[in-house]
Parts: C-alpha cells; structure tokens; sequence
C-alpha cells in the first residue's frame, strides 16, 4: 500500500528578483514591483509531501516529526526572517523566484529522506500563487 504525508511549515523572507546582467530597464519591465532595490517581503507557506509505501510493522510512510524536525533544521532555520538574495548562500547567484525557492527546498530536503520515498514541495508565496516542484 503506497500513501502520501505532508508536513506543512511558514517562514518569512524578503527577496528582490532582478538578474545582475540585465539593465534596470529589463529588470523593471520583467520583474516589475519585484525588483524594487530595497526588496519586498512574503509570508511563505509551504506544504512537503513524502510517498512511498506504508511500512507494515510502524504504520508509516515516514515518521511525520523526523520530517517537521528536517524541514525546521534545513529550511525554516535557513530561510525564515532571512534576506534570500543576501543571507541564504544558495540565492547568492541565483534569482530567488518561488519556483526557484522551491527548487532550493527540495534539493535541501532530498538527501535527508529515504531513496525509496518520492518528495514533493509545494510552495505559496501568496495565498493564491504557489509552486510544486517534484524533482527532475
């Protein structure tokens, strides 16, 4: 039997979407309101699903606090009340759109949990726009 756990998380985080070799024209004009040079902020919600398959002698797919405890450590640690293009080393080069983001969690999180397991991000930069990212 296969079944699916999610775990979700919120973080808070200011980022500024802009490419360094691109004009402030083509800045403005792609990334609008979101290149503002002092950046801009988002409550992020995040919802991360593990599937497999249900083990017979615990009843789980995966022990749901092993994944809240990941999750805190790796990403909420990492990115709540963070400047992303700033303070978090992996934006430090790369455009801190929510797909990206997502991208970034997923990456993060892969190697914590089991081969076996398939690992989904779904993450909501506003309450009506979000991204899933299921690896490649």
């Amino acid at each position: 039997m296969r079944a699916t756990v999610s775990r979700k998380a919120h973080f808070n985080a200011a980022h500024r979407l802009y490419r360094k070799d691109w004009s402030m024209e083509k800045n403005e004009s792609v990334f609008g309101k979101c290149n503002n040079p002092n950046f801009h902020g988002h409550n992020y919600e995040l919802v991360v699903s593990v599937a497999g398959q249900i083990d017979v002698e615990t009843g789980f797919v995966m022990d749901i606090k092993i994944l809240a405890d990941l999750i805190k450590e790796h990403i909420e640690e990492a990115f709540d009340h963070k400047n992303l293009n700033m303070d978090v080393e992996e934006f430090k080069d790369l455009n801190p759109t929510a797909e990206n983001i997502a991208v970034v969690i997923w990456n993060k999180l892969r190697p914590l949990i089991g081969t076996d397991k398939e690992l989904e991000v779904t993450l909501y930069e506003t309450p009506r726009n979000f991204v899933t990212y299921k690896g490649e």
